[in-house]
């Protein structure tokens, strides 16, 4: 009861004791606090429309659930400026001293000081405390805040506050940033450290700032912050027996700090439980290693014990997650038990995933399996551990027409109990027969992906109908890794707005998540021979589907959204196994994104004739297959500014090559607005309507 009719909600954020959930409206005026009480099955708005939202959650709940701090609009706030008509005062400057600054090519960067006036006036706000009547008092004054961030016990407040000079080559979260530390009146107890612009990182992913940097308060302690410091110099080039050092500090933060314990590899973060045990995450991109230790947060000197060291790509071998609970602080902390651990796994293998509970003794670091499903008929997932000590946990379940619905189960016993009852709102395509198909690419690579039949298909029959193929390309260091499959047929079939399942209701085979690994082992990088690799997984996928007798193979099409999209470009340019492709907010001109793409690490300077051959634009030429563009004209990702699709649809038409692009009116990299999505899906429509199931082959035209 009191919320508003056809309200716009956003920010909904639970109180610690679950009683409580605070949310904000936007409406015409702006927007407003609301904070519902669930016992009560009522809400209150706590403010008039004056939050800030455009920093993200403009508030943060406070320990003890009884009041917020809130950010709001500036009481004096001058008017925005129109970068657009604004009468310049000079030229805009930008300077190098001979660093280098290989940055990739972010959006929606400020460009001249009347957008910097435009982001201070957009992102400062003023500090409130807000109670559950409303009360409002402001906590402190203007400024651009990045971050809140409360101690556990709730006596220090962590604030992060943006501050000059900004940069036109990165994003504000690299702009300079001040982090101070307050009393739960404002006061100012610490000034804890100023972290610069960070324009010209070394080069490679795994380069970091150097000084403190993924600093938070430690679960298990009332006031300890910790942080990691890099001993490399931030240089992932640099040869060190340690990359990264983790320090902290326990309130009032006036003693030195104290070592934690050093990472082999690029410190990821730590699970806490006690003093003498906490569980430290390590990992390197470039090996695609991930490092687990348990370390003894009291005794620096002690060497962390290796739990496990291995590829994060290879999905089999995963050895699970720890499991937490809730402790006096609302804080999430390891479950110990009796001198245990406790991980809860996904359990994919060959056969399928069969989800699983460990038992980890701390004595000799050996595990123990006590729960291990045995659905075959429906997928099942273990969502949340309720209560490992006895054996509770939360887990879901589905099928491939049976809408996905949680149960408590007990893994000692095998008792299911339902918690949600929620019915198949996809009704039309409950039916529609779905299986997980695998074959094997001419270099012996086991491949998989998910086939879709039209709806009401006879099976016997085999009519031979069109396919649309969707799919998404990945790197992978190792051939093992890349042949792995974690798609089921058991899985419940769930169209969301890009998916390309809709057609199986237009009589079109649908091959789904059609995997396209690009596989560089060992000192080879995988885009060395990115085109030849997709061309083998699309021709791979094709056969397979061609021998089951399902499918015109002249009548094929292939689609994909961003990196996808570049696929789709590179496999109508370089092959002639489709009809027609529909590729969304892609990119294809690499050398407009020189210092590196998806995970590319090498420049343009570095390796000239990978981003030339990878690049669909360079081959503009050689389209001959109708493409249907789409784009989003506000997209912000870095790297598929609207300018990649416009430039490559002016060379296609300059080369007479079929083609249309649609520009979505306000629409970002993902599109949102009801009238954005519906329009997309006719233009894909009519485009596979036309040049796939309805195409007639040119004369002479050959086709494998």
């Amino acid at each position: 009861a009191g919320l508003p009719e056809s309200g716009k909600y956003a920010y909904a954020s639970w109180s610690e004791d679950q009683e409580l959930i605070a949310l904000t409206n936007t409406t015409d005026a702006g927007v407003e606090l609301w904070v519902i009480d669930v016992v009560k099955q009522s809400a209150t708005k706590l403010t008039s429309a004056s939050l800030n939202a455009n920093m993200g959650s403009p508030f943060y709940w406070l320990k003890g659930d009884q009041s917020l701090l809130v950010k709001m609009m500036p009481s004096s706030k001058e008017s925005l400026l129109d970068s657009k008509t604004s009468i310049p005062g000079g030229p805009t400057v930008s300077v190098n001293d001979g660093k280098k600054a290989q940055n990739r090519t972010y959006q929606d960067l400020l460009k001249n000081p009347t957008d910097e006036q435009n982001f201070d006036a957009l992102a400062e706000s003023q500090l409130y405390s807000v109670d559950l009547n409303g009360n409002a008092n402001q906590w402190m004054g203007t400024g651009i805040y990045s971050r809140i961030s409360e101690s556990p016990d709730g006596n220090y407040i962590m604030i992060g506050r943006v501050t000059r000079p900004y940069s036109y080559l990165v994003p504000y979260r690299r702009f300079p940033t001040t982090y101070n530390l307050y009393n739960k009146s404002g006061e100012l107890v610490k000034h804890f450290i100023d972290i610069p612009l960070v324009e010209d990182l070394p080069k490679g992913f795994m380069s970091v700032i150097t000084g403190p940097r993924n600093f938070s308060w430690r679960a298990d302690k009332p006031a300890t912050l910790y942080w990691a410091e890099a001993l490399d110099g931030g240089d992932p080039a640099a040869e060190v027996e340690f990359r990264d050092a983790v320090y902290q500090q326990a309130a009032p933060f006036t003693e030195v700090p104290k070592l934690i314990s050093k990472t082999k590899l690029r410190y990821a973060g730590i699970s806490w439980c006690k003093d003498d045990l906490a569980i430290g995450y390590e990992y390197w991109w470039n090996s695609r290693m991930e490092r687990t230790t348990i370390i003894d947060p009291s005794n620096p000197m002690k060497e962390p014990v290796l739990l496990s060291e291995r590829n994060y790509q290879d999905r089999y071998s995963e050895p699970g997650d720890f499991v937490t609970e809730m402790n006096d602080y609302g804080r999430r902390v390891l479950v110990e038990d009796s001198g245990s651990l406790f991980l809860i796994g996904d359990g994919y293998s060959k056969k399928g995933k069969f989800p699983f509970v460990d038992r980890l003794s701390l004595a000799d670091n050996t595990t123990e399996r006590i729960y291990h499903s045995k659905e075959t008929e429906r997928l099942e997932d273990l969502s949340s551990a309720i209560d490992i000590r006895k054996g509770i946990v939360l887990t879901r379940l589905e099928s491939a027409s049976e809408f996905p619905n949680y149960y408590k189960r007990n893994i000692m016993t095998g008792d299911l109990s339902p918690v949600t009852q929620f019915g198949n709102p996809f009704s039309s395509i409950q039916n529609v027969h779905k299986e997980v198909v695998t074959y094997t690419r001419e270099d012996g690579l086991e491949l998989s992906a998910t086939l879709y039949l039209p709806v009401g298909y006879d099976k016997e029959s085999k009519e031979k109908m069109p396919m649309i193929m969707w799919a998404y390309p990945r790197e992978y260091k190792d051939k093992s890794s890349a042949s792995q499959t974690t798609a089921n047929s058991n899985s419940f079939t769930y169209p969301y707005y890009g998916s390309a399942i809709y057609w199986v209701n237009r009589g079109y085979v649908v091959l789904d998540g059609a995997a396209f690994p690009i596989v560089g082992e060992g000192d080879e990088q995988p885009n060395d021979d990115f085109r030849s690799q997709l061309v083998s997984n699309a021709k791979a996928a094709i056969d397979a589907v061609d021998d089951m007798g399902y499918i015109d193979r002249d009548k094929v099409a292939v689609g994909g959204h961003s990196y996808g999209a570049f696929m789709t470009a590179n496999l109508l340019s370089h092959s002639n196994l489709f009809a027609a492709g529909i590729a969304r907010s892609g990119a294809y001109n690499r050398t407009l994104t020189p210092f590196g793409f998806q995970s590319e690490e090498r420049n343009y300077w570095e390796a000239p004739e990978v981003y030339y051959d990878m690049s669909p634009f360079m081959h503009a030429d050689k389209m001959k297959t109708p493409l249907l563009l789409i784009h989003g004209e506000a997209d912000n990702n870095s790297g598929t500014y609207p300018m990649q699709s416009e430039r490559y649809f002016n060379a296609l038409k300059g080369l007479g090559a079929t083609v249309r692009l649609v520009m979505l009116p306000k629409e970002s990299h993902g599109y949102r607005a009801r009238e954005s999505i519906m329009h997309m899906l006719w233009e894909q429509d009519q485009w596979l309507e036309k040049y796939v199931k309805n195409r007639t082959k040119t004369k002479g035209e050959i086709r494998p």
